[in-house]
């Protein structure tokens, strides 16, 4: 069966997304004349909608009657109809149904609000598209709408499974080490109990070697306490007025000198961090500055049109960490812009493909350096656009799945799981780790 790529990306044979190609039988003569779609069932399944939708939308954009039979899984329409005007109408109707319209990505799902309207979520960047309401195709929608898919709710039943199952794994966890706690007191209870059983019966059978056992630590001591007070009865205090101890008394106060001069030796090492703490505070003001400056000399080069070469290599010519001039690139590039930044980011795809060209690991300083320029405009739509931006460059071969997994994952580790930043990307990063299953089954 030949297939062709959704959405019209027939440049790219490498699209993962594809479709079979439509085939188109006519059917009848006179007033009686139909249009088959041999095969709107397997179409149908590669774009995740109902057949009927794609049968109906011929219907209504040719004006004509049009049925699909859900026990045969026949697509009639009335009229004669050739197989590239009918494939353009599908082409249409995979544009309005079933394309994000953030992305570009076919893989949606068709969400009906509250309020009876249609919208289209995609589960590569988490865009809610709204469908226009006023094409003709909306009321047959609102009037049969699709299954959900059953897939994700096996995802949560599995989810809910593994949490119980980790939960059930903790208590019983907790139950083997509270019963080897009371194994263990036990055990040194019962060695306690034996040892002074083992001692009381030695002491019963040997009544007469008690006498000659050595005395008790107690009593030594009591013994010599009473000793030296015996002694100090009779000793009589007096100050010895000899050359050695007057030499050892001038000790002792030099010894309480160098005390005081040791205390203040410690005075003088606790202002030292202080000390360094004012010149680490100069050096981030001066990263700072250096950043500032960097991102100047970006924004000027811009507005004369340098290249992406020459700006690369303007900047490797300028003093500087490698995060300090991807930050000052991603700054200088995206200025002022406060919506569209994924659309920008696709325009500009030139020089940041050259900024990560020399070296692979240069996608995680690009990774970064997108967040920050996220967090600081986090009152514009940037952060809302982080997974399109995300997605962008993960189409245009600027950033590989693993270094976009990897910064997400440093980024949830550092005790941001809260950030509003890491919520955004998520949808993109559960996307990008489904296709790599998907994948890996076929």
């Amino acid at each position: 069966m030949a297939l062709q790529n959704i959405g019209g990306n027939n440049d790219d044979a490498f699209y993962r997304y594809k479709m079979p190609k439509m085939v188109t039988k006519i059917e009848g003569r006179g007033n009686g004349i139909k249009t088959n779609v041999v095969n709107m069932v397997d179409i149908a399944k590669a774009l995740a909608r109902p057949a009927a939708y794609t049968t109906k939308y011929f219907g209504c954009e040719l004006g004509a009657q049009s049925k699909f039979d859900e026990k045969t899984g026949t697509s009639l329409v009335n009229g004669a109809h050739d197989t590239p005007k009918l494939s353009g109408l599908l082409e249409n109707f995979i544009k309005k149904y079933v394309q994000c319209y953030g992305c570009g990505n076919p893989e949606t799902e068709i969400l009906i609000t509250k309020t009876q309207m249609i919208q289209l979520k995609c589960a590569a960047c988490g865009f809610v598209s709204d469908v226009d309401m006023r094409d003709k195709l909306t009321t047959f929608i609102l009037k049969n709408p699709s299954e959900p898919k059953k897939g994700s709710k096996d995802k949560k039943a599995m989810r809910r499974a593994e949490k119980e199952r980790l939960k059930e794994g903790e208590a019983a966890d907790e139950e083997q080490k509270k019963l080897k706690k009371e194994v263990k007191k036990k055990g040194t209870t019962s060695l306690k109990d034996g040892n002074t059983k083992a001692r009381s019966s030695k002491k019963k059978a040997s009544g007469s070697d008690e006498d000659r056992t050595s005395p008790t630590l107690s009593q030594i001591d009591e013994k010599e306490e009473v000793d030296e007070d015996d002694e100090d009865d009779d000793v009589q205090w007096q100050t010895d007025t000899s050359l050695e101890a007057a030499r050892q008394r001038i000790q002792e106060q030099l010894s309480a000198v160098t005390a005081d001069m040791v205390m203040l030796s410690t005075n003088e090492a606790e202002k030292k961090p202080a000390a360094a703490n004012e010149l680490s505070e100069n050096a981030e003001n001066g990263n700072s500055v250096n950043h500032k400056t960097l991102a100047d000399e970006v924004k000027e080069n811009l507005k004369k049109g340098v290249s992406a070469k020459q700006l690369q290599s303007l900047l490797g010519s300028l003093s500087g960490s490698a995060q300090e001039k991807m930050t000052a690139l991603i700054e200088g590039l995206f200025d002022g812009i406060e919506k569209g930044f994924a659309k920008e980011a696709i325009k500009k795809k030139g020089y940041l493909a050259t900024a990560v060209a020399q070296d692979e690991g240069l996608q995680l300083l690009l990774l970064r350096a997108t967040e920050e320029l996220c967090r600081r405009k986090s009152n514009t739509g940037a952060m809302k656009e982080v997974a399109l931006v995300l997605k962008a460059l993960y189409d245009a071969d600027i950033l590989e799945e693993g270094f976009i997994v990897q910064w997400y994952q440093e980024g949830m580790k550092g005790g941001n799981k809260g950030s509003q930043i890491w919520k955004n990307a998520r949808p993109f990063i559960d996307w990008l780790q489904s296709a790599e299953s998907e994948s890996e089954e076929e």
